[in-house]
């Protein structure tokens, strides 16, 4: 018996067949099959591009957009999620107040995903100096820190508001926060392998975006993509 770290009760984790005759260790299940279905997963017809669900259409109109500034030159995000009211709920309790051990439910919804996942560098979106400091933990490291190594190239300005707290045109206008940590050494073939930038939701992309424009303007050969929980 496991208790949930969402709903407090004592719940059975399922056993898969292939647990039973495997050597390998299996992540154990943290929250109740109860609450793992109130997060909706992304499904149907999504965006080439960013994963949003959509009625129809292959390129939604926010990347249509992003094409045109970039001149097709776009960031590939990959989702699992929908941000719906039990992702919001989740995420106020562990960015706003904080609450370090629901690091672990966002490690259950992605473990699977990353762990299959091949990529020569794992980048985090890094969050802000003060909110660092305000939770003395970072959101994003916390996160996918268990699950693949992770190469931290990316650090964030003092000064740079939370993207929460900003409606989507504000979003769409943040300037760039994002600096390359020269300090950190990297293997040589990083600089023309592949990257993901991990982040926990994808909004407007705009902070992707900019992540990635950072990484870029100093490793131009890089290939770039990214990977956020929710969309």
């Amino acid at each position: 018996m496991r208790r949930c770290l969402l709903c407090e009760q004592e719940f059975i984790p399922p056993i898969r067949f292939a647990q039973i005759f495997s050597l390998k260790t299996f992540r154990q299940p943290k929250i109740c099959f109860h609450c793992l279905n109130q997060f909706e997963k992304l499904t149907g017809n999504r965006c080439s591009i960013c994963s949003k669900m959509m009625e129809q259409g292959i390129i939604c109109a926010d990347c249509q957009k992003w094409q045109k500034k970039y001149q097709g030159e776009v960031l590939h995000n990959f989702s699992l999620y929908r941000y719906n009211s039990a992702f919001h709920d989740l995420m106020l309790a562990y960015k706003r107040r904080g609450d370090y051990v629901l690091r672990e439910v966002l490690q259950e919804l992605s473990w699977e995903y990353l762990t299959k996942a091949e990529f020569d560098c794992y980048v985090p979106v890094p969050t802000s100096p003060e909110h660092q400091a305000k939770r003395q933990f970072d959101t994003i490291l916390a996160i996918y820190g268990d699950i693949v190594p992770l190469t931290r190239l990316l650090a964030k300005k003092e000064g740079s508001h939370a993207q929460g707290e900003k409606n989507k045109e504000e979003r769409l206008k943040t300037p760039q926060s994002f600096f390359v940590d020269k300090t950190i050494k990297i293997k040589e073939n990083i600089q023309t392998g592949k990257v993901l930038l991990l982040d926990d939701i994808y909004t407007t992309g705009r902070t992707l975006y900019h992540a990635r424009d950072c990484l870029t303007s100093s490793f131009p050969g890089m290939h770039i993509e990214s990977f956020s929980i929710c969309r």
